[in-house]
């Protein structure tokens, strides 16, 4: 029960004021409508979404196969690294695997066997998506954490990058920056980048694991010490310039500058016991949809927001189409607790109460549903907002909601699909022995004759008999002498006298048939 109360102290606070709602139908004076609130998606776990890339080449270990030590017993190498044996490689995809309980997964690195070179490794997790921290970033390292290091973001993908955090054992040595606390930081610097020795003194391998990036204490210094003035802390991100940026980013970059030394100085008879291993990158965030959604699905190898306010785009950072009568503007959070949903306003009066898409110019309130549908969809759409394609028709997913062209015709064949229907991806679904995506063609051993049919033969003469061949898998060529679908019967006519066994006996018949009348004649 204690575990169950610790996680909802947890993860309550940053629940509350969440903005989950981005709209509600109303009734006023002026008749039914949308009122738009602020809103935005729930924070995720992005560690499975993130694509992740480790470098310099050759940095990982296992490739070729060698042994290392530990801390506890620097001598004891018995320890493998062998990137073509499943249960000894550490590949950087166990940076964000999930363990299986009580066995730890973890990417790790070369030795130190080229010191005094230094040995760094730089590790970068991009999303292809802009991304809002909602609680602390946590590395989990295994066999001591780096004696330095640093995290740097990027905000535009990874073409430009800034420092984040940095960690030492020692700050003026490692960085010439004097060391220093989040907890130590106020409003008025709430976004100063430090170097902190919290993380990197050593304190034995197996008793601290983690660095933290501490965003929790970032926010208390708005909202209290149990973030429970949530709203505090919306307020100061709309007034205070650069906060809200402060927390944004699309990459990440972990700089490991100098392994674990077990509190002493680099022994040189030794350096197997020197190197990386990250077992997990932990993550918290949520899409960035700049307050004009509230859910964020992964789609197409990325997270999109499912914007809402008549905007679009991966972030939803632009007015659609037919809702451009005014400038686009990011949500706010402000004024507490709908804040302003800053929607794109429709070219005309006829949709601004209702989200069509530029589909339909007529919208129907359905008073027992209490809810608002479009009328008379165009363009091969369909659905209470024109938001689906008719039957027939798939989504062009280069196109957006409100392109003309948004619906494909899926123009499946009819003699080789079982309907004219097609799934999100455009393909049909086909009947017994047709294949390809309209359904146009036939499996091996199938043959198209209006639609799809089983092969009578084959080419390696394993069916047609008597010589005979295969024509197309369709029907068997019988050579002279033979006839019937796979030529299993001899031919009798003038030419050819091999007559079957039943051909012979009417023969015999007939003949011994006119034997006796020509003897009954003679004895007349």
């Amino acid at each position: 029960m204690l575990p169950l109360f610790s996680l909802l102290v947890h993860y309550l606070p940053l629940a509350l004021g969440h903005y989950d709602i981005c709209k509600s139908w109303v009734t006023s004076d002026d008749g039914p409508s949308w009122e738009y609130y602020a809103c935005q998606p729930k924070p995720m776990v992005m560690k499975e979404y993130a694509i992740i890339k480790v470098d310099p080449p050759g940095i990982t270990c296992g490739d070729p196969a060698e042994y290392f030590c530990t801390h506890e017993n620097p001598y004891l190498c018995s320890d493998e690294c062998d990137a073509s044996t499943p249960d000894l490689a550490h590949p950087p995809s166990h940076m964000v695997d999930k363990d299986e309980e009580g066995m730890a997964t973890y990417w790790q690195s070369v030795t130190w066997k080229r010191y005094p070179e230094p040995l760094v490794a730089n590790i970068t997790l991009s999303w292809n998506k802009t991304i809002e921290l909602t609680d602390d970033i946590v590395v989990t390292f295994e066999y001591g954490r780096p004696t330095a290091m640093m995290l740097e973001k990027s905000l535009d993908y990874g073409r430009t990058w800034h420092p984040y955090q940095y960690y030492a054992d020692d700050c003026i040595e490692a960085f010439g920056m004097t060391p220093k606390k989040v907890v130590n930081l106020m409003a008025s610097n709430v976004t100063r980048v430090l170097c902190t020795e919290d993380y990197s003194r050593w304190a034995g391998s197996k008793k601290e694991k983690n660095v933290l990036f501490e965003v929790r204490e970032r926010f208390a210094i708005f909202a209290g010490p149990d973030l429970r003035k949530m709203e505090n802390l919306y307020t100061r991100m709309e007034s205070a310039k650069g906060l809200k940026d402060f927390f944004t980013f699309t990459d990440l970059r972990l700089r490991l500058l100098r392994p674990a030394l077990g509190g002493t100085y680099v022994q040189r008879d030794n350096l197997r016991k020197y190197f990386y291993a990250i077992s997990n990158i932990e993550v918290t965030a949520r899409c960035k949809c700049n307050l004009h959604s509230n859910a964020c699905n992964f789609r197409e190898g990325a997270l999109q927001c499912e914007c809402e306010h008549n905007t679009t785009g991966q972030d939803c950072g632009r007015c659609k189409k037919s809702f451009r009568n005014r400038s686009w503007r990011s949500g706010s959070y402000t004024p507490i607790p709908h804040g302003s949903p800053n929607a794109c306003a429709a070219s005309g009066s006829a949709l601004g109460n209702c989200e069509c898409y530029g589909h339909s110019s007529r919208c129907s309130f359905i008073d027992f549903l209490n809810v608002v549908t479009c009328v008379s969809c165009k363009h091969n759409t369909r659905g209470q907002h024109c938001q689906h394609c008719r039957l027939g028709f798939y989504r062009n997913v280069s196109a957006e909601l409100d392109d003309e062209n948004v619906c494909i015709q899926c123009n499946c064949n009819q003699q080789g699909s079982e309907h004219e229907r097609c799934n999100e991806t455009g393909d049909c679904v086909c009947r017994p022995g047709a294949t390809g995506t309209k359904c146009d063609e036939c499996y091996l051993g199938y043959h198209w004759r209006q639609g799809c049919h089983p092969n009578v033969c084959d080419d390696e003469l394993l069916i047609c008999q008597n010589g005979g061949t295969c024509h197309q898998g369709q029907r068997c060529i019988c050579p002279s002498g033979f006839k019937g679908a796979l030529c299993q019967d001899a031919k009798c006519d003038s030419t050819h006298r091999n007559c079957d066994s039943a051909s012979s006996t009417m023969v015999i018949s007939v003949l011994l048939l006119v034997c006796t009348l020509l003897l009954s004649l003679e004895g007349i």
